[in-house]
C-alpha cells in the first residue's frame, strides 16, 4: 500500500506554531523556539502569506533570548 499524501493548510501551520511560541514551560527553551520559528517563516515566505511578527513581551526581547522567539506571527 502507498503513502497518502496529505497537504496542511498554511493557517492551521501557523496557528499552532504561534501556539508554541507562546509556550513558557523548560521545555521551550531558545533552541525549540528559534527552530519554529524558522520553520513557520519559511513555509509563510514560501507561500506569499508573511506579514510579519511581533513579539509577545517588548520588554523581553533581546536577540537570542528565549523572549526573543516569544513571538506571534501574523
Amino acid at each position: 500500500m502507498g503513502k497518502g499524501k496529505k497537504t496542511v493548510e498554511v493557517k492551521e501551520l501557523l496557528e499552532w506554531a504561534n501556539a508554541q511560541l507562546e509556550r513558557q514551560d523548560p521545555y521551550a527553551d531558545v533552541g525549540f523556539k528559534s527552530g519554529i520559528a524558522a520553520m513557520i517563516e519559511r513555509v509563510l515566505m514560501d507561500s506569499g502569506n508573511y506579514n510579519g511578527y511581533m513579539h509577545l513581551d517588548k520588554d523581553d526581547c533581546d536577540f537570542g533570548t528565549n523572549g526573543y522567539f516569544s513571538r506571534k506571527y501574523f
